[in-house]
């Protein structure tokens, strides 16, 4: 039975995201196997994979050998770094979708997906949920971290607050419940 999985803000081959995000990772070498490794250890050429931007950024590694390797039907949502690599690639070999926002209905929820955190969404006033990323780890308010720490339906899919892994609907909510509740700044 193939599941549903999010994942945003990889950053495949940027090294200033170790520091930047506090990664625990020595090397951007070892930060794309080790990204890779949790990908595929999740996630199986039959389930859907909604990636939310930012995939790749400033990476000298060779992007095709890195999707290659990335199991699953995936689905882009586009970020603020995706637009240089996606020029040079054929997004149609990799991708079933690729969208700039998408609203999906699955298992009795309707989920907006999008790169930003929204202050509004499709069905936000009728229990949809928006699914995120762009902002990382950073609680600052530049990032609109009071209003995202105080809207429960606003879920952060990157891997800085979801163990660097791909993660299913559930365990979204069950991980920005816990890093809201670590950062109350």
């Amino acid at each position: 039975m193939s599941q549903t999985f999010f994942t945003a803000d990889i950053h495949f081959g940027h090294a200033n995201v170790i520091k930047f995000c506090n990664r625990p990772f020595n090397s951007v070498e070892e930060m794309n196997k080790v990204l890779i490794d949790n990908w595929n250890s999740r996630v199986s050429d039959e389930d859907e994979i909604y990636i939310l931007g930012d995939l790749f950024f400033r990476t000298k590694t060779d992007i095709e050998d890195i999707l290659s390797q990335l199991q699953g039907r995936k689905h882009l949502i586009i970020g603020n770094h995706d637009h240089t690599w996606m020029s040079r690639v054929n997004l149609d070999k990799w991708f079933v979708s690729v969208n700039d926002l998408l609203v999906l209905k699955q298992d009795g929820r309707t989920m907006t997906l999008c790169h930003y955190p929204l202050v509004s969404w499709p069905h936000m006033a009728y229990g949809g949920w928006c699914i995120h990323g762009h902002v990382h780890n950073n609680t600052d308010n530049e990032h609109g971290w009071q209003f995202i720490r105080q809207s429960p339906r606003l879920l952060n899919a990157g891997v800085d607050v979801n163990g660097y892994l791909p993660v299913t609907f559930d365990e979204l909510v069950t991980n920005n419940e816990s890093f809201k509740a670590d950062n109350l700044k």
